[in-house]
């Protein structure tokens, strides 16, 4: 990436200092460079995307339980149809739909009264039978299905590319990535932080923002802010090239056990969220984990459980107690802001959160009321209810 370079030393100075070069970061970066905002410097511990950001193929979609979600979700969407032409960029976006298989009552009543909510935002979701969802995706067995909800504006992307989309552009209008840099600390002076340290030398600045994903959590700590961010492994598999070619097929989730497939260059892609993986900053791939994917597989999708795979993927989750994400300035560092959290949605809503960081450095009035995404919700006890869908 021809933003990804290693610092000898740090610029001295900033007016805005990020730290996170994944696909949050670069939003960041982004919008505030396009508002005329100058002198930003990104801190990368390793290279840009190399975090979460780094996952291959990524869902993006407006299916959400709760209005926020869905309004985060929604511009989100809009603004990866225009990437193309802002930030002018091709990320592989494939309007393929997402498709969720219910398997009882209770699932299809929530997800009728999230569809309802859906519609009144202008999201075109819509509850179908068993039979319409195998019509769109073919490897799907309804026997044991009560219904599915499907919206045909979701699907999927690539990360990497839309970090590479971001962070060129960025670039071009003077922001500094320090990738290879790790932050070491920080300084402050009654409720403001000064200065950033890293291992390549101290950047003095006015604002700070947190994007550090999974590693939020240290970044907090060292000034004493709370982001209660848990790093959670997350793996996903490619098959072997299929003969005949896959059909296209919409983001396919099995919604009770969280098992997820969909198409993937020559091939499909598996993935399924452990309930019993440990807190840790454990990437190491293994194909174990397979077996829970396979095991739900055979009563859904059982074509896939016999496929044979080839390599996969791991990364962390940024995960906060209600799923929900960190966005919003600091109660205690006024010039300390974060989005972090995001518990598996930060790809999907990182355009949106680019802007809504933008306008809280700009004290303008954000797209959306955030206020519920505060960290300290967890302090006073207004917890979100927690989103579910977390793939």
């Amino acid at each position: 990436m021809s933003t990804s370079s290693t610092f000898r030393t740090v610029p001295p100075a900033a007016d805005v200092v990020i730290i996170g070069g994944g696909v949050m970061g670069a939003s960041i970066a982004f919008h505030l460079a396009e508002a005329g905002v100058d002198d930003i410097v990104v801190v990368e511990r390793g290279d840009l995307g190399s975090g979460s950001s780094g996952k291959p193929i990524g869902g993006v979609r407006a299916q959400f339980s709760d209005p926020l979600n869905i309004e985060l979700g929604s511009r989100s969407l809009r603004a990866f149809r225009d990437f193309p032409h802002r930030p002018g960029a091709d990320i592989g976006l494939e309007t393929v739909g997402y498709l969720f298989l219910l398997t009882d009552a209770r699932q299809a009543t929530d997800f009728e009264i999230a569809v309802g909510i859906q519609n009144s935002l202008d999201v075109p979701s819509r509850m179908i039978t068993p039979h319409e969802a195998r019509r769109l995706c073919p490897y799907i067995s309804p026997e044991h299905l009560v219904a599915a909800a499907y919206s045909p504006t979701d699907g999927h992307a690539r990360p990497g590319l839309v970090v590479r989309g971001y962070a060129d552009s960025a670039s071009r209008a003077g922001v500094t990535f320090a990738t290879n840099t790790a932050v070491t600390g920080m300084d402050t002076s009654g409720d403001r932080v000064t200065a950033v340290h890293t291992d390549h030398g101290v950047i003095s600045c006015s604002t700070v923002v947190c994007a550090a994903g999974a590693w939020s959590g240290q970044i907090g700590d060292m000034v004493g802010i709370d982001l209660p961010v848990r790093p959670v492994r997350r793996q996903l598999a490619f098959t072997e090239p299929l003969t005949p070619p896959a059909p296209r097929i919409p983001f396919t989730i099995d919604f009770s056990s969280s098992a997820y497939f969909h198409n993937s260059d020559d091939g499909l892609l598996f993935g399924l969220a452990d309930p019993g993986q440990p807190v840790g900053f454990d990437t190491t791939w293994t194909a174990e984990w397979l077996d829970l994917f396979r095991a739900a597989a055979r009563r859904h999708a059982p074509a896939l459980a016999d496929m044979r795979t080839d390599g996969g993927w791991a990364g962390l989750y940024e995960v906060t107690p209600d799923h929900n994400a960190l966005i919003g300035r600091s109660g205690e560092l006024d010039n300390f802001l974060y989005a972090t959290g995001f518990s598996g949605h930060g790809f999907l809503q990182a355009p949106a959160v680019g802007e809504i960081v933008r306008d809280l450095y700009l004290d303008r009035t954000p797209c959306v009321d955030i206020s519920p995404l505060h960290a300290d919700r967890f302090r006073t006890g207004a917890e979100i209810r927690p989103e579910a869908h977390v793939v």
